[in-house]
């Protein structure tokens, strides 16, 4: 059989075994193992499965995934960033939808923080959907709004998804970093604006409060945001004035974390201890998953098809817009069923050259693909940001009534995507300013 054959079946088998629910690492790894295998033999297969991981694993930079994530996990424990809601509170709560909003503009400043979707709607959870439950907001809208906004985290830096996807297409970190900067705001900015819409069209979606702070309440608010915004400023200040790289950032950003938890008394041994086994899980889990897409890029180098997809691509006459709307339909069906970084680990191998061969600007194609993760979050039926709030929420709300709700903010996130894939230069604007 030939090499090309042996490689498509193999990334045909991947598929079929994440449908049969192989966890995407093993179905990864035994995919490129397999084919390693038909295409050189049993010990160069061995070969490889021992030398790929340790070559991955060595890379210097995927030493701030974990970074990042204890920095997040200890901001979360020590509740760094409580102060945030009651101050995105007091300054939108005018607006129609008031609480909704403050929910998207608190779920913003908390994505700098954390870099992680789940622990940003598991945070802003707990405090914004009961009390709009109480002040009777919409149940689809008061739960909807928090898994919407939680997608954010995975376009505003640190983004987990972006610091993978910089290691695997082999670019600047920091110019992705600050790339995800726009569109992250700019989704925030789409969300508030389809909350005020809806409520003004609809007003018994979220009855109107009486404002009663004044100026001065409303700039005394923003003190106890001071933890968030020493950790924000110190680690991204540094990073996008060169000061530091991004892996250097998140050691900065973990050790200023566990500091101001240490200085503002809520670090403790149990939550240092739940934040570093919460680091350690997710890393694990990355990591394996990586790893597995690594092997099968290099199944995909050996057996040509990274170079057939490129030149069919070529010969087909295919024009990037034609690869983004078909990226956009497959990662839209995959996120229905896959976490995010499943979904572009598995996909990368097989799309990345073709963006490449088109001459793609990678770091937009990056902020494209984390968009198109970002609503994989919250799609019916496997939508994590979902059942993230079900399981706050319990019976009180009804997980078909979250899936409703979250659908508004799909539409408005579609029209994000729009924005974005029509006008490059709205992503690609602060990373010129770094050349």
């Amino acid at each position: 059989m030939p090499d090309l054959y042996i490689g498509g079946f193999s990334i045909l088998a991947a598929f079929l075994l994440i449908l049969i629910r192989v966890p995407v690492g093993a179905a990864l790894g035994i995919s490129a193992f397999s084919g390693v295998y038909f295409v050189l033999g049993w010990k160069p297969a061995w070969g490889v499965l021992a030398a790929v991981p340790f070559d991955f694993a060595s890379h210097w930079t995927l030493s701030s995934i974990p970074m990042f994530l204890m920095m997040g996990y200890v901001a979360f424990y020590s509740k760094l960033s409580d102060g945030l809601f009651n101050a995105a509170s007091a300054w939108l709560r005018w607006m129609p939808g008031g609480l909704a909003a403050a929910s998207v503009g608190a779920s913003a400043g908390f994505s700098a923080v954390t870099g992680s979707s789940l622990a940003c709607s598991a945070a802003m959870g707990r405090i914004v959907v009961p009390q709009m439950l109480a002040k009777g907001y919409d149940k689809g809208l008061a739960t909807g709004v928090v898994a919407a906004s939680g997608t954010i985290g995975s376009m505003i830096p640190p983004s987990i998804i972006l610091l993978i996807f910089g290691i695997f297409a082999e670019v600047p970190i920091n110019k992705l970093f600050v790339a995800g900067v726009i569109p992250g705001v700019l989704t925030a900015i789409m969300f508030i604006l389809m909350i005020v819409v809806r409520v003004i069209l609809k007003p018994e979606l979220a009855p109107r409060e009486e404002i009663s702070e004044s100026w001065k309440e409303r700039f005394a608010t923003l003190i106890d945001t001071w933890p968030a915004a020493v950790l924000i400023l110190g680690v991204f200040g540094g990073l996008f004035s060169g000061f530091f790289s991004a892996t250097e950032a998140g050691a900065v950003g973990a050790l200023l974390a566990l500091v101001l938890a240490a200085v503002r008394r809520t670090l403790s041994l149990e939550t240092f201890f739940m934040a570093l086994n919460e680091t350690v899980k997710t890393t694990a889990s990355v990591f394996i998953i990586a790893i597995g897409a690594a092997l099968l890029v290099r199944l995909m180098a050996l057996t040509g098809v990274a170079e057939f997809l490129s030149s069919f691509a070529t010969d087909a006459n295919i024009q990037p817009l034609m690869l983004i709307l078909g990226l956009s339909v497959v990662y839209l069906l995959l996120g229905m069923f896959l976490d995010p970084i499943g979904i572009m680990l598995l996909t990368l191998p097989i799309f990345l050259p073709i963006a490449e061969d088109l001459g793609i600007n990678l770091i937009w194609f990056g902020i494209i693909i984390t968009k198109l993760l970002e609503m994989g979050l919250i799609t019916p039926p496997v939508g994590l940001n979902v059942y993230v709030i079900k399981g706050i929420v319990g019976n009180t709300v009804s997980l078909e009534r979250i899936f409703k709700g979250v659908g508004w903010f799909l539409l408005a996130d579609i029209v994000t995507l729009t924005v974005l894939i029509a006008f490059p230069f709205i992503t690609l604007y602060l990373p010129g300013l770094m050349d």
